[in-house]
C-alpha cells in the first residue's frame, strides 16, 4: 500500500507555518509516503517565491501544485522553469513557464502528479478534459500511481472530471474555493475523490482573508487591498491509501487538523 496525503490550497503566512510545524509529525504518526500540496496562495495569498517554496520542500511537501495566481511573482518565472517540483497547470498555453505534470519515483514507485485548472468562472485556459488525455498519453505504463490536481471554481467541473478519470488515475481532488468539502468517495473504477481539499491557513476570516475588508468590499465595491487573516489556523486535506500494483485507491481519509 502507498499512502499519500494531498493538502489544499496553503494561504499566506499561517497556512505556511501549520505545514512547517506539523507535516513531519503527521507524515510520521500516518506513515504517509507521499505529499502534494498546493501552493498558489502561499505568499500573502498570492503565488509563491522561490524562498517558501524551498522552505515548504524542506517542511516534508514532495511536489506543490498551482492555479490561476501561480505568476502572481515575476520571480517565480525562472524558479519554475528549474523546478519541476513546482507544478503550474498543464492546460495553460504552451509556451507558458514551467510544467503541468511530474513523474517521479517515490520508494521505488512510479508516481505521476498531473495539475488542471477548470474553466468556469476562470481565466482562459485551454480544455482540461482533452489536455488530461495528452498528459496521460505520455505516461509509461508503469506509471501507476497518479494524482491529479483540479483547480477549479464549480463543483461540477471538478465532479465531472473525477467521473471522467474514474479507473485511469489514483486519485482527483479539486482546489481552488478554500472550503473543504464532505464528499469524500472512492469511485466506482478504484479512483479516490473530494471536490475540495479545503484551505490550509487561516479560517477565522473570509477563505483566508481579513474579515473586514472583504465585507467592505461587497458593501461598497471598492475596498483596501486584501489581507491574510490569521487565526483558526488548519490543515485541510485528504489521505488516500492507493494499491501500489493498480493504481487503485483503495480507501479515502479526509483530514482537517487545528494548529497546536
Amino acid at each position: 500500500m502507498f499512502r499519500v496525503l494531498l493538502t489544499g490550497d496553503t494561504m499566506a503566512r499561517a497556512g505556511r507555518r501549520v505545514l512547517e510545524e506539523r507535516l513531519f509529525d503527521l507524515r510520521s504518526q500516518r506513515e504517509i509516503d507521499f505529499v502534494v500540496s498546493n501552493v498558489e496562495n502561499a505568499a500573502g495569498g498570492f503565488s509563491i517565491t522561490p524562498r517558501i517554496a524551498e522552505d515548504l520542500f524542506a517542511a516534508g511537501v514532495d511536489v506543490m501544485t498551482s492555479g490561476n495566481h501561480i505568476f502572481d511573482k515575476k520571480e517565480i518565472l525562472e524558479y519554475i522553469e528549474r523546478e519541476p517540483r513546482l507544478l503550474r497547470p498543464a492546460n495553460y498555453a504552451p509556451g507558458v513557464p514551467g510544467k503541468g505534470r511530474w513523474v517521479g519515483k517515490v520508494k521505488g514507485v512510479p508516481v505521476a502528479v498531473i495539475n488542471l485548472q477548470g474553466r468556469a468562472f476562470m481565466p482562459p485556459s485551454d480544455d482540461p478534459f482533452r489536455c488530461v488525455d495528452v498528459q496521460l498519453a505520455a505516461l509509461e505504463p508503469s506509471v501507476k500511481i497518479i494524482l491529479v490536481d483540479v483547480h477549479a471554481e464549480t463543483t461540477a467541473e471538478k465532479m465531472a472530471m473525477g467521473r471522467y478519470l474514474d479507473g485511469r488515475v489514483s486519485a482527483v481532488v479539486g482546489t481552488h474555493t478554500h472550503v473543504q468539502t464532505a464528499d469524500e468517495q472512492v469511485f466506482p473504477g478504484g479512483t479516490g475523490y473530494l471536490t475540495d481539499l479545503g484551505m490550509t491557513g487561516p479560517h477565522d476570516g473570509v477563505i483566508g482573508m481579513q474579515t473586514g475588508i472583504v465585507i467592505e468590499r461587497f458593501l461598497k465595491g471598492i475596498a483596501p487591498r486584501f489581507e491574510p487573516s490569521e487565526g483558526n489556523i488548519k490543515l485541510n486535506g485528504l489521505i488516500v491509501d492507493v494499491d501500489e500494483e493498480t493504481g487503485k485507491a483503495l480507501r479515502v481519509e479526509r483530514v482537517s487538523l487545528n494548529h497546536k
